[in-house]
Protein backbone atom coordinates (compact mmCIF):
# COMPACT_ATOMS: atom_id res chain seq x y z
CA UNK A 1 0.00 0.00 0.00
CA UNK A 2 1.75 3.62 -0.61
CA UNK A 3 2.33 6.17 1.80
CA UNK A 4 1.05 9.52 1.60
CA UNK A 5 3.88 11.38 3.61
CA UNK A 6 7.20 10.02 5.22
CA UNK A 7 9.62 12.59 6.52
CA UNK A 8 13.09 12.17 7.57
CA UNK A 9 13.96 14.98 10.67
CA UNK A 10 16.03 15.46 13.64
CA UNK A 11 14.04 14.26 16.49
CA UNK A 12 14.37 16.78 19.31
CA UNK A 13 11.88 16.58 22.46
CA UNK A 14 10.50 19.93 22.61
CA UNK A 15 10.43 21.30 26.31
CA UNK A 16 7.36 24.42 25.90
CA UNK A 17 6.98 27.00 29.04
CA UNK A 18 5.73 30.57 29.04
CA UNK A 19 8.01 32.63 31.05
CA UNK A 20 8.67 36.58 31.91
CA UNK A 21 11.65 37.76 29.91
CA UNK A 22 13.22 38.84 32.90
CA UNK A 23 14.58 35.34 32.87
CA UNK A 24 16.20 35.89 29.79
CA UNK A 25 17.90 38.62 31.25
CA UNK A 26 19.18 36.94 34.15
CA UNK A 27 20.00 34.01 31.77
CA UNK A 28 21.91 35.98 29.67
CA UNK A 29 19.94 34.67 26.44
CA UNK A 30 19.35 36.51 23.68
CA UNK A 31 15.67 36.46 23.16
CA UNK A 32 14.09 35.82 19.37
CA UNK A 33 17.10 33.40 18.85
CA UNK A 34 18.17 29.51 18.72
CA UNK A 35 21.43 28.77 21.13
CA UNK A 36 22.59 25.57 20.82
CA UNK A 37 24.29 23.73 23.69
CA UNK A 38 25.12 21.13 25.23
CA UNK A 39 23.68 18.40 27.36
CA UNK A 40 24.92 20.25 31.03
CA UNK A 41 24.38 23.67 29.79
CA UNK A 42 20.83 22.09 28.61
CA UNK A 43 19.87 20.54 31.63
CA UNK A 44 21.09 24.09 33.99
CA UNK A 45 18.74 26.12 31.58
CA UNK A 46 15.47 23.75 32.35
CA UNK A 47 16.28 23.35 36.01
CA UNK A 48 15.54 27.22 36.07
CA UNK A 49 12.08 26.57 34.62
CA UNK A 50 10.83 23.35 35.15
CA UNK A 51 8.77 24.12 38.50
CA UNK A 52 6.48 26.49 35.91
CA UNK A 53 3.77 24.57 33.69
CA UNK A 54 6.27 22.41 30.88
CA UNK A 55 4.96 20.97 28.27
CA UNK A 56 6.55 17.86 26.11
CA UNK A 57 5.75 17.46 22.36
CA UNK A 58 7.21 15.17 20.18
CA UNK A 59 9.68 17.90 18.13
CA UNK A 60 12.19 18.87 15.48
CA UNK A 61 10.88 20.50 12.12
CA UNK A 62 9.78 17.70 10.24
CA UNK A 63 8.30 15.64 13.06
CA UNK A 64 6.08 18.54 13.76
CA UNK A 65 4.86 18.74 10.24
CA UNK A 66 4.48 14.98 9.89
CA UNK A 67 2.42 14.95 13.52
CA UNK A 68 0.41 17.27 11.78
CA UNK A 69 -0.52 15.63 9.26
CA UNK A 70 -1.05 12.45 11.08
CA UNK A 71 -3.16 14.63 13.52
CA UNK A 72 -5.26 15.53 10.36
CA UNK A 73 -6.02 11.95 9.45
CA UNK A 74 -3.45 11.81 6.97
CA UNK A 75 -1.11 8.29 6.23
CA UNK A 76 1.92 9.37 7.51
CA UNK A 77 5.03 8.14 8.69
CA UNK A 78 7.99 9.21 10.60
CA UNK A 79 11.78 8.72 10.92
CA UNK A 80 14.24 9.91 13.19
CA UNK A 81 17.09 8.92 16.09
CA UNK A 82 16.57 8.97 19.83
CA UNK A 83 18.39 8.18 22.77
CA UNK A 84 18.18 5.41 24.63
CA UNK A 85 16.40 7.41 27.73
CA UNK A 86 13.07 8.32 29.33
CA UNK A 87 12.76 11.23 26.42
CA UNK A 88 13.15 8.83 23.60
CA UNK A 89 10.43 6.50 25.20
CA UNK A 90 8.28 9.98 25.56
CA UNK A 91 9.37 10.91 21.52
CA UNK A 92 8.47 7.61 20.22
CA UNK A 93 4.99 7.60 22.31
CA UNK A 94 4.15 11.19 21.30
CA UNK A 95 4.55 10.12 17.60
CA UNK A 96 3.09 6.94 17.86
CA UNK A 97 0.06 8.98 19.28
CA UNK A 98 0.24 11.42 16.52
CA UNK A 99 0.05 9.10 13.08
CA UNK A 100 -0.61 5.61 15.01
CA UNK A 101 3.36 4.38 13.71
CA UNK A 102 6.77 5.53 13.50
CA UNK A 103 10.34 4.88 12.22
CA UNK A 104 12.06 5.97 14.88
CA UNK A 105 16.28 4.94 14.77
CA UNK A 106 17.15 4.07 18.64
CA UNK A 107 20.93 4.69 19.54
CA UNK A 108 22.38 2.04 21.41
CA UNK A 109 23.94 5.39 23.46
CA UNK A 110 23.57 9.13 24.16
CA UNK A 111 21.41 11.43 24.97
CA UNK A 112 17.73 12.20 22.95
CA UNK A 113 17.67 15.63 21.10
CA UNK A 114 15.78 18.45 23.24
CA UNK A 115 14.79 21.82 22.04
CA UNK A 116 13.91 24.48 25.49
CA UNK A 117 11.35 26.56 23.65
CA UNK A 118 10.95 29.64 26.44
CA UNK A 119 8.22 31.77 25.33
CA UNK A 120 7.67 35.24 26.04
CA UNK A 121 4.29 36.30 27.93
CA UNK A 122 4.61 39.63 26.10
CA UNK A 123 4.94 38.88 22.64
CA UNK A 124 4.98 35.30 22.38
CA UNK A 125 8.12 35.35 20.86
CA UNK A 126 10.48 31.78 21.31
CA UNK A 127 14.14 31.69 22.37
CA UNK A 128 15.18 28.13 21.79
CA UNK A 129 17.90 26.30 23.61
CA UNK A 130 18.87 23.16 21.44
CA UNK A 131 20.95 20.15 22.56
CA UNK A 132 21.65 17.94 19.39
CA UNK A 133 22.37 14.64 20.89
CA UNK A 134 21.46 11.83 18.56
CA UNK A 135 19.29 13.14 16.35
CA UNK A 136 22.24 14.48 13.94
CA UNK A 137 24.19 11.14 13.91
CA UNK A 138 21.78 8.95 12.23
CA UNK A 139 24.08 7.11 9.14
CA UNK A 140 22.28 4.60 7.75
CA UNK A 141 17.82 4.55 6.84
CA UNK A 142 17.61 1.17 7.63
CA UNK A 143 14.22 0.06 7.11
CA UNK A 144 12.98 3.14 6.55
CA UNK A 145 14.57 3.29 3.01
CA UNK A 146 11.62 0.73 2.00
CA UNK A 147 8.72 3.00 3.19
CA UNK A 148 10.52 6.00 1.42
CA UNK A 149 10.01 3.42 -1.99
CA UNK A 150 5.92 3.50 -1.75
CA UNK A 151 5.62 7.12 -0.21
CA UNK A 152 3.53 9.22 -2.82
CA UNK A 153 5.69 12.54 -0.45
CA UNK A 154 8.86 12.82 0.86
CA UNK A 155 9.33 15.75 3.05
CA UNK A 156 12.56 17.41 4.57
CA UNK A 157 14.23 20.10 6.58
CA UNK A 158 17.75 22.16 5.83
CA UNK A 159 18.41 21.49 9.43
CA UNK A 160 19.31 18.23 8.32
CA UNK A 161 21.35 19.39 5.39
CA UNK A 162 23.93 21.22 7.74
CA UNK A 163 27.63 19.62 7.69
CA UNK A 164 27.53 15.94 9.82
CA UNK A 165 26.12 12.66 9.28
CA UNK A 166 22.79 13.48 8.90
CA UNK A 167 23.64 15.28 5.94
CA UNK A 168 24.65 12.20 3.26
CA UNK A 169 21.55 10.47 4.62
CA UNK A 170 18.98 12.88 3.73
CA UNK A 171 20.48 13.72 0.58
CA UNK A 172 20.75 9.85 0.25
CA UNK A 173 16.82 9.41 1.24
CA UNK A 174 15.56 12.00 -1.50
CA UNK A 175 17.48 10.34 -4.34
CA UNK A 176 15.53 6.78 -2.75
CA UNK A 177 12.54 9.12 -2.78
CA UNK A 178 12.99 10.62 -5.81
CA UNK A 179 13.93 7.57 -8.04
CA UNK A 180 10.89 5.33 -6.57
CA UNK A 181 8.33 8.62 -8.22
CA UNK A 182 7.72 10.12 -4.70
CA UNK A 183 7.70 14.29 -4.87
CA UNK A 184 10.67 15.32 -2.54
CA UNK A 185 9.08 18.45 -0.75
CA UNK A 186 11.90 20.84 1.60
CA UNK A 187 11.60 23.28 3.62
CA UNK A 188 14.39 25.43 4.02
CA UNK A 189 13.75 25.77 7.98
CA UNK A 190 15.90 28.86 8.72
CA UNK A 191 17.26 31.92 7.46
CA UNK A 192 20.68 30.52 9.35
CA UNK A 193 20.59 27.08 7.78
CA UNK A 194 20.07 28.93 4.03
CA UNK A 195 23.58 31.23 4.18
CA UNK A 196 25.16 28.02 5.62
CA UNK A 197 24.16 25.74 2.69
CA UNK A 198 23.11 28.22 -0.08
CA UNK A 199 24.61 26.42 -2.71
CA UNK A 200 23.54 22.62 -1.57
CA UNK A 201 20.88 24.08 -0.90
CA UNK A 202 20.06 25.33 -5.00
CA UNK A 203 21.47 22.04 -6.29
CA UNK A 204 19.20 20.26 -4.52
CA UNK A 205 16.22 22.53 -5.10
CA UNK A 206 17.06 21.94 -8.70
CA UNK A 207 17.86 18.28 -8.86
CA UNK A 208 15.71 16.83 -6.59
CA UNK A 209 12.66 18.88 -5.39
CA UNK A 210 9.12 19.29 -6.14
CA UNK A 211 7.71 21.47 -3.37
CA UNK A 212 10.00 23.96 -1.14
CA UNK A 213 8.58 26.13 1.53
CA UNK A 214 10.52 29.15 2.73
CA UNK A 215 9.65 32.02 4.85
CA UNK A 216 10.11 35.62 3.71
CA UNK A 217 13.48 36.12 4.91
CA UNK A 218 14.66 32.34 3.77
CA UNK A 219 13.87 33.57 0.33
CA UNK A 220 15.49 36.73 0.26
CA UNK A 221 18.56 34.60 1.56
CA UNK A 222 18.41 32.33 -1.20
CA UNK A 223 17.51 35.13 -3.45
CA UNK A 224 18.74 37.94 -2.40
CA UNK A 225 15.36 39.57 -3.70
CA UNK A 226 11.89 40.49 -1.83
CA UNK A 227 9.62 37.68 -1.78
CA UNK A 228 7.12 38.23 -4.65
CA UNK A 229 9.88 38.76 -6.81
CA UNK A 230 12.44 35.32 -5.16
CA UNK A 231 8.75 32.97 -5.58
CA UNK A 232 9.42 33.38 -9.45
CA UNK A 233 13.07 33.47 -9.22
CA UNK A 234 13.14 30.17 -7.42
CA UNK A 235 10.60 28.29 -9.21
CA UNK A 236 11.94 29.72 -12.61
CA UNK A 237 15.85 28.59 -11.68
CA UNK A 238 15.26 25.27 -9.66
CA UNK A 239 11.95 24.02 -12.18
CA UNK A 240 10.05 23.45 -9.03
CA UNK A 241 6.16 23.13 -9.64
CA UNK A 242 4.84 24.15 -6.47
CA UNK A 243 6.72 27.34 -4.16
CA UNK A 244 5.26 28.31 -1.21
CA UNK A 245 6.31 31.79 0.59
CA UNK A 246 5.40 32.47 4.46
CA UNK A 247 4.92 35.81 5.18
CA UNK A 248 3.77 35.84 8.96
CA UNK A 249 1.09 38.45 9.64
CA UNK A 250 0.95 39.01 6.40
CA UNK A 251 -0.11 35.77 4.74
CA UNK A 252 1.59 33.46 2.47
CA UNK A 253 2.45 33.22 -1.41
CA UNK A 254 1.74 29.82 -3.17
CA UNK A 255 3.31 28.99 -6.52
CA UNK A 256 2.01 26.32 -8.51
CA UNK A 257 2.82 25.47 -11.97
CA UNK A 258 2.60 28.98 -12.77
CA UNK A 259 -0.26 30.40 -11.18
CA UNK A 260 0.19 32.74 -7.84
CA UNK A 261 -2.24 32.43 -5.43
CA UNK A 262 -2.29 34.78 -1.99
CA UNK A 263 -3.92 33.32 1.16
CA UNK A 264 -4.90 35.43 3.65
CA UNK A 265 -4.19 34.46 7.56
CA UNK A 266 -6.99 33.52 10.09
CA UNK A 267 -6.48 36.37 12.78
CA UNK A 268 -6.14 34.51 16.58
CA UNK A 269 -4.66 35.64 19.53
CA UNK A 270 -0.81 34.90 19.39
CA UNK A 271 -0.01 32.20 22.48
CA UNK A 272 3.32 30.81 20.79
CA UNK A 273 4.83 30.91 17.47
CA UNK A 274 6.73 28.00 17.68
CA UNK A 275 6.51 25.98 14.85
CA UNK A 276 3.98 28.05 13.05
CA UNK A 277 5.45 26.82 9.79
CA UNK A 278 5.87 23.39 10.31
CA UNK A 279 2.40 23.35 11.17
CA UNK A 280 1.44 25.49 7.50
CA UNK A 281 3.74 22.76 5.71
CA UNK A 282 1.93 20.16 7.39
CA UNK A 283 -1.79 21.52 6.46
CA UNK A 284 -0.50 22.46 2.77
CA UNK A 285 1.14 18.70 2.27
CA UNK A 286 -1.95 16.65 3.66
CA UNK A 287 -4.37 18.47 1.20
CA UNK A 288 -1.79 18.50 -1.49
CA UNK A 289 -1.35 14.90 -1.61
CA UNK A 290 -5.32 14.82 -2.11
CA UNK A 291 -5.28 16.56 -5.51
CA UNK A 292 -6.85 19.68 -3.73
CA UNK A 293 -6.31 23.22 -5.42
CA UNK A 294 -3.60 25.11 -4.70
CA UNK A 295 -5.49 27.98 -3.25
CA UNK A 296 -7.50 25.52 -0.96
CA UNK A 297 -3.97 23.96 0.24
CA UNK A 298 -3.27 27.38 1.15
CA UNK A 299 -5.68 27.90 2.81
CA UNK A 300 -6.18 24.76 4.68
CA UNK A 301 -2.52 25.54 5.94
CA UNK A 302 -3.31 28.67 6.92
CA UNK A 303 -5.63 27.71 9.08
CA UNK A 304 -3.73 25.17 11.08
CA UNK A 305 -1.09 27.00 11.53
CA UNK A 306 -3.35 30.01 13.04
CA UNK A 307 -4.85 26.98 15.61
CA UNK A 308 -1.10 26.26 16.56
CA UNK A 309 -0.48 29.98 17.07
CA UNK A 310 -3.49 30.05 19.42
CA UNK A 311 -2.10 27.38 21.47
CA UNK A 312 1.60 26.40 22.87
CA UNK A 313 3.25 24.13 21.12
CA UNK A 314 3.73 23.38 17.47
CA UNK A 315 1.37 20.74 16.57
CA UNK A 316 -2.19 20.55 16.94
CA UNK A 317 -3.68 17.60 18.73
CA UNK A 318 -7.34 18.06 18.69
CA UNK A 319 -8.74 15.66 16.00
CA UNK A 320 -12.46 17.04 16.09
CA UNK A 321 -11.50 20.29 15.75
CA UNK A 322 -8.94 19.93 12.43
CA UNK A 323 -11.02 17.31 10.93
CA UNK A 324 -14.06 20.68 11.17
CA UNK A 325 -11.72 22.77 8.84
CA UNK A 326 -10.68 19.98 6.92
CA UNK A 327 -14.68 19.47 5.68
CA UNK A 328 -14.92 23.16 5.65
CA UNK A 329 -12.38 23.21 2.76
CA UNK A 330 -12.87 19.80 0.85
CA UNK A 331 -13.37 20.57 -1.98
CA UNK A 332 -15.08 17.11 -2.71
CA UNK A 333 -17.52 18.17 0.16
CA UNK A 334 -17.94 21.48 -1.08
CA UNK A 335 -19.08 19.81 -5.10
Amino acid sequence: MPLEVAGLGNALMDALVVIDDGILDELGLTKGTMHLVDHEQWEQVFDRVRDRDVTFHSGGSCANTIATIGWLGGDALYCGQVGPDGLGKMYEERIQRACGQHALIHAKTGNTGRCLSLISEVDAERTMLTHLGAAVSVESLGAFEEHLKRTKIAQFTGYTLLDGPMRETAINAMRIAKAAGAKVSIDAADPFVVLQIRDLLWELLTDLADIVFLNADEARKLTDEEPEHAIYTIAKRANIATVIVKLGGSGSLVLHQGELHRIAIRKVRAIDTTGAGDAYAGGFLFAHVRGWPARLCGELASAVAALAVAQVGAVVQDRELLASLVAELDPGTAA
